[in-house]
């Protein structure tokens, strides 16, 4: 599963596909709070940037992958 939801965390895992979208915009609306942790994520399609985007998700952990990570915070912490 590329997402794993706990209480209030999101953990990505490998590859987060565009299946993965509707799922994650669905948890994050009724989980404001919740924190993302991307450590383990090694490819993100846009459809789920797109969602942690319009949710101003919190990100706890970034990707270890130096490129992934250098992309994802470009994005994320721009406004």
């Amino acid at each position: 599963m590329p997402i794993e939801y706990k209480k209030n965390q999101a953990v990505f895992r490998d590859i987060a596909t565009v299946e993965e979208a509707e799922g994650l915009l669905e948890w994050l609306q009724n989980k404001p709070a919740a924190k993302v942790d991307l450590g383990a994520c090694t490819h993100l399609h846009p459809a789920n940037l797109q969602v942690l985007m319009a949710a101003e998700s919190r990100i706890a952990v970034w990707p270890s992958d130096a490129n992934l990570r250098a992309w994802l915070e470009t994005a994320l912490k721009s406004k």
